[in-house]
């Protein structure tokens, strides 16, 4: 029992940090290519496919490391430790990103917003936009973008967990 103990932190650390180095370096080149704003689909589908790919990867490696045994709460367990650790790298990151590599991201991420909101509702009143950016300013506070990070993550990675460790899973044998 200790081996699993042992086997999942190492994969959760180390599947955790190739997937927030994988990530990290999708942000760094959409912030090259001047897209971090408006991300184009194909970046979003991108990061799925990345995540599946380490998470599920991940999974499989402790399964290997269990001799070959993983129940579906294992899987869950593995995949949402990576998703962990995944994401509060992210966050540091963002941390980072916000304040020292691209300080307006904020104000150019409302401004954009707002563009959108005009588009897309041209008879909105002024006092209905700036209530509207009033509410999207107060999203946009590192605190609460940190939480949603974190909790998008681990609401993900559950989700790519319970279907790996549903085609993943098998049992060990039961001893009488």
């Amino acid at each position: 029992m200790e081996t699993q103990t042992t086997s999942l932190k190492k994969i959760a650390l180390n599947y955790g940090v190739l997937l927030a180095l994988l990530s990290i370096v999708l942000q760094v080149i959409s912030y090259v290519l001047d897209v971090h704003i408006d991300r184009p689909w194909w970046l979003t589908v991108l990061q799925l496919i990345i995540s599946v790919g380490v998470i599920v990867y991940g999974i499989k490696a402790f399964k290997i490391s269990n001799e070959n045994y993983l129940t579906l709460g294992q899987a869950l367990k593995t995949g949402l430790a990576i998703s962990l650790v995944a994401g509060i790298i992210a966050v540091v990151f963002n941390y980072i990103f916000m304040n020292y590599i691209d300080p307006d991201f904020v104000q150019k991420t409302l401004d954009f917003s707002r563009e959108q909101m005009l588009v897309k509702n041209p008879e909105m009143t002024q006092e209905q936009i700036d209530m509207a950016m009033n509410m999207s300013a107060k999203f946009m506070s590192p605190i609460i973008m940190s939480a949603f990070a974190i909790i998008a993550t681990l609401f993900f990675g559950f989700i790519i967990s319970l279907f790996a460790g549903l085609v993943m899973k098998k049992n060990p044998p039961q001893h009488l």
